[in-house]
């Protein structure tokens, strides 16, 4: 599969906010990823295959930590090694831009999720209880040391 992976630009942030909708039971909205291409502390990448985005990640840079926002992939290209080499090129980044650690936090119930995570040298670090407000799901904390 001939996928290319770029920073996100302005312009994809439409066919972002159909994955986000796709993925999560609480997706950003427009406003948000607007917002974020403001951010001098968010990063994005987009995984393309034919000029069409299949997958997205977002962190954000503070001092030495990474913190993943988001991360999807379009259904029907799941399972198919393409969120993980989506960390893989988020790794890289927060490395070469200076983070030694990065955290994200996942639904308690998102064991596909969950094991990638640990997969790519994820551990637990903690739990949010009643994180997410559509359920009141704990969120895992987890934590990866990039250095």
């Amino acid at each position: 599969m001939n996928t290319t992976f770029r920073r996100m630009k302005h312009k994809d942030i439409e066919d972002i906010c159909a994955l986000e909708h796709e993925a999560f039971t609480i997706p950003w909205e427009k406003f948000a990823f607007e917002e974020e291409m403001q951010n001098d502390l968010a990063h994005y990448t987009v995984c393309e295959l034919n000029d069409k985005i299949i997958a997205y990640g977002g962190m954000w840079l503070v001092l030495d930590e990474a913190h993943i926002t988001n991360i999807a992939v379009k259904k029907e290209y799941q399972s198919m090694g393409i969120g993980g080499r989506l960390m893989e090129r988020m790794f890289a980044s927060a490395k070469a831009r200076g983070a030694k650690y990065m955290y994200l936090e996942v639904r308690k119930s998102n064991s596909i999720a969950y094991d990638m995570y640990k997969k790519k040298g994820f551990m637990v670090e903690g739990v949010r209880k009643n994180y997410y407000p559509d359920n009141s799901e704990d969120a895992i904390v987890m934590l990866k040391i990039i250095m």
